[in-house]
C-alpha cells in the first residue's frame, strides 16, 4: 500500500483535474445555449424559404436551372462530387468527432473515391481525411465557436461557385444533428442539387427536435408574381438557400460538439469525485493502519521494560 503522503498527492491532483473539468463543463454549457439559440433563431427564414419553394415547384419543371435540374447539358461529363465534412478544432468532446468521421468514411465508401474532392471544416476532420489519404481540396479550420453568417460567406461562396462552374455534380455535406444535450445524429445530405424533398424533411426535423409549431404545407401555396428574369430570381433564391443551409448545420454541429463536451466534461468530474472518495478511504486505511502500528510498538516497549 503507497504511503499517506503519496496518497495526499494523489488526492490533491485529481481535485485539481476535477475543478479544470468543471470549468469546463461550464463553459460547454454556456456556448451550446448560445448555438441552440442562434440554430433556433433561424428556422423562420427556413420555413418562409420552404414556403416560395413549394410555390414556385409547379413551375420549376419548365425552368432550366442547375440547382435544382443538375448540369442536364454536361450530365455525362461531369461525375465529380464536393464532400463537405464539419468536425471540431478541438478534442475532449466525447464520441463527436470520431462518429461524423466514421459516418463520413462509410458514405465515401458509396462514392466512387477517385471522383471526389473533400472540404473539411475543423482540425480533426482535416487530420482524420488526409490520414486515410482523401484528397482535401480546402481547409477551414479558424471558425470561431459563436459563429456569424459573415463567417461562413467564404466557404458557402466557394461551394456555390464550384457546383455553378459545373466542376462537381453533386454536393454532400456531413454534419452532426443536435438533439438533446445527450442526443447527437450524425447526418451526410446532399443540398446541391437542391432536392425539395430532402429540404422539407430538414425543416421538418428541426421543428420535431426544437419541440416548436410546424408550417402547414397543407395550405395553399402563394400565388407569388414575378417581375423580371425567372431564372436569376431562382438561382438568387437557390444560393440563399444553400447558404442557409450551410450555416444551419455548422450551428447544429457547433451545439452538438459544445453539448457532447459538456456532457464528458460532467462524466469526467463524477470520475474524478468517485476517485477523490475511493483515495480518501485509501487514505484514512494507510493512517489508521499507520496509527496502529505505532500503538503496538509503544505497548511492545512497553512491556519490554517492564
Amino acid at each position: 500500500m503507497a504511503g499517506t503522503k503519496e496518497i495526499k498527492q494523489r488526492i490533491k491532483s485529481v481535485k485539481n483535474t476535477k475543478k479544470i473539468t468543471k470549468a469546463m463543463e461550464l463553459v460547454a454549457a454556456s456556448k451550446m445555449k448560445r448555438a441552440i439559440s442562434k440554430a433556433l433563431s433561424s428556422r423562420l427564414y427556413a420555413n418562409y424559404s420552404w414556403e416560395l419553394l413549394t410555390s414556385l415547384s409547379e413551375r420549376m419543371g419548365d425552368i432550366d436551372q442547375p440547382f435544382f435540374n443538375g448540369h442536364k447539358e454536361t450530365k455525362n461529363k461531369v461525375d465529380k462530387t464536393l464532400f463537405v465534412l464539419i468536425t471540431s478544432n478541438g478534442g475532449l468532446c466525447g464520441a463527436y468527432n470520431s462518429q461524423i468521421i466514421k459516418k463520413s468514411i462509410l458514405s465515401l465508401r458509396e462514392i466512387d473515391t477517385s471522383n471526389v474532392d473533400i472540404i473539411s471544416i475543423g482540425k480533426k476532420g482535416d487530420n482524420a481525411m488526409r490520414r486515410t489519404g482523401q484528397n482535401v481540396t480546402a481547409s477551414f479550420l479558424d471558425l470561431p465557436d459563436n459563429s456569424n453568417l459573415s463567417d461562413v460567406l467564404p466557404m458557402s461562396k466557394m461551394i456555390i461557385d464550384e457546383f455553378k462552374s459545373t466542376k462537381y455534380n453533386k454536393v454532400y455535406i456531413a454534419y452532426t444533428d443536435f438533439v438533446s444535450a445527450l442526443n447527437q445524429k450524425p447526418r451526410v445530405k446532399q443540398i446541391l442539387p437542391i432536392q425539395q424533398l430532402e429540404l422539407k424533411k430538414l425543416i421538418e426535423r428541426l421543428g420535431e427536435n426544437k419541440k416548436m409549431e410546424m408550417l402547414d404545407t397543407n395550405k395553399q401555396p402563394i400565388p407569388y408574381i414575378f417581375e423580371g428574369d425567372m431564372n436569376e430570381i431562382i438561382e438568387s433564391l437557390a444560393e440563399k438557400l444553400v447558404r442557409m443551409q450551410i450555416y444551419h448545420m455548422i450551428l447544429e454541429s457547433s451545439a452538438s460538439e459544445q453539448s457532447s463536451r459538456m456532457m464528458a466534461m460532467k462524466n469526467a468530474s463524477e470520475a474524478a469525485g468517485e476517485m477523490i472518495d475511493d483515495l480518501t478511504l485509501v487514505f484514512n486505511k494507510a493512517r489508521q493502519a499507520s496509527i496502529t502500528q505505532e500503538i503496538s510498538e509503544i505497548s511492545a516497549g512497553m512491556a519490554s521494560v517492564s
